[in-house]
């Protein structure tokens, strides 16, 4: 190689680092993940599913989420609407119109978590004079588990008369994530969660 040649390498290489350095990609951070939302919302449609709701059919039914308190309510209302909808109930959006008010409440809608770690857990040691010096996690084996479970119920009754028509009883769905680092690289996750299974393709014909 021609010594001009090494020298415009020599210059360039050192600049084309700094440049590739001061390369940033911008990403975003949601408060919460979409593993999370997708947990509690497989539960909760396990839970109405659960249930057998095909005597408001050909009713006029107004669904009350007076009572109905948990995270994603607004997902868990929608789902049980769906489900008398489904089941032949005619949904009104006032009381006063309708022949049954249905009353929503939740018993529970949330995610349990757990890890098991066979090495050594992210540490910190403290140096004299110097602070912390922070040890990163390293996994020979890892998991973590989260599980959710969604507990619902309806209660119906005469608009007018206020007579009791129906009570569900526990309305119980449940999901789980499972995450497994080993030798801390190699990863897998096993779950329940439709969206989140891995499909087989089809072969061609």
């Amino acid at each position: 190689m021609k010594k001009s040649n090494t020298l415009y390498l020599t210059a360039i290489l050192p600049l084309a680092f700094v440049l590739a350095g001061c390369s940033v990609a911008t990403t975003t951070n949601p408060a919460r993940s979409v593993t999370e939302q997708l947990l509690l919302s497989t539960a909760a449609d396990r839970a109405i599913n659960s249930t057998v709701l095909t005597n408001f059919s050909h009713q006029k039914v107004f669904v009350d989420a007076t009572y109905f308190d948990s995270y994603d309510s607004k997902y868990v209302v929608g789902a049980i609407r769906d489900a008398l909808s489904r089941a032949g109930g005619l949904l009104v959006s006032s009381e006063t119109n309708s022949d049954l008010i249905i009353e929503a409440r939740s018993g529970g809608l949330s995610i349990d978590s757990s890890s098991s770690l066979i090495g050594v857990p992210n540490t910190g040691v403290p140096i004299p004079l110097a602070g912390t010096l922070t040890i990163p996690e390293l996994a020979l084996y890892k998991i973590d588990r989260q599980y959710t479970t969604a507990k619902f119920a309806l209660l119906a009754y005469a608009t007018h008369s206020r007579e009791h028509y129906y009570s569900s009883g526990p309305m119980v769905g449940k999901s789980y994530n499972k995450y497994y680092k080993m030798l801390g690289f190699i990863q897998w996750t096993t779950t329940d969660i439709p969206e989140k299974k891995k499909t087989k393709k089809k072969p061609n014909n």
